[in-house]
């Protein structure tokens, strides 16, 4: 065990608007018998290092499922639920409002985004670990790029392929080309004060926690509706109370 973390405060957060454009209400829509956040919830809830956790929502019904569930409810004012509003302002809002609430300086904070369910309780854990033995400001979770690579990439102009770098060998051997990572929306971790003074996650000493590709899906689309159910479904669930095992409230806001 990581000693460096074992006495430290860390605040969880979950973003979780109301307003989605690609699928309506998608914070708690259903899948597979759950409501999305339920997925987030869960392993937060597990975590050996999460302190206090939060779901930031301007939505009611967002809030009464995320209580229901075990996370904290945070009102968000409007002006952080619109579609222009970006994640840090949204972070800093609820650990600022959680610090004047608790009366806790927190000493780190991590964003959850619902949006990628198959996260671990291990992955939140480690990663925290990661944070705070490696003297790093922030941590954000990737997996590795498997067929997007910048060699391989063109401009159109003028109905010409244009080579997005230039310096590239041409027709690169696929196995000689440099290892990418990419962001997977899994986890965003930073030391509180680094969070409050720069107001970013990858600003200073960013570290990577690399996570496993088989357990990479970020859901924008009906289309990554439907992969997520097709991954899911192979794994046990059941520790995560099914929507019709729920208070006459929730049932409301899940209907």
């Amino acid at each position: 065990m990581d000693q460096s973390i074992t006495r430290k405060k860390i605040l969880g957060i979950i973003p979780a608007r109301g307003g989605s454009k690609g699928i309506p209400r998608k914070n708690i829509n259903l899948l597979l018998g759950r409501p999305l956040i339920a997925y987030t919830i869960g392993p937060a809830l597990k975590s050996r290092w999460i302190t206090d956790l939060v779901i930031s929502s301007d939505d009611d019904m967002i809030l009464a499922v995320g209580a229901y569930y075990g996370a904290r409810p945070l009102r968000r004012p409007y002006h952080l639920a619109i579609d222009t509003a970006h994640s840090i302002p949204v972070v800093y809002h609820a650990l600022t409002e959680m610090e004047r609430e608790t009366g806790i300086t927190y000493d780190g904070v991590i964003m959850l985004q619902p949006t990628t369910p198959m996260r671990t309780s291990e992955d939140i854990d480690n990663a925290l670990e990661k944070l705070f033995s490696t003297g790093a400001d922030s941590i954000i979770s990737v997996v590795e790029s498997n067929g997007v690579n910048p060699e391989w990439m063109k401009h159109i102009v003028n109905d010409a392929l244009i080579d997005y770098d230039p310096t590239l060998p041409e027709m690169g051997r696929r196995q000689d080309a440099l290892k990418l990572y990419i962001r997977n929306g899994a986890i965003y971790a930073a030391r509180a004060e680094h969070l409050k003074r720069r107001q970013s996650f990858k600003n200073g000493v960013c570290r990577p926690f690399v996570m496993p590709e088989a357990r990479w899906v970020n859901i924008d689309s009906l289309r990554d509706w439907a992969l997520a159910e097709a991954l899911m479904q192979k794994e046990d669930w059941s520790w995560i109370k099914p929507a019709h095992d729920r208070s006459e409230s929730v049932a409301t806001a899940l209907a």
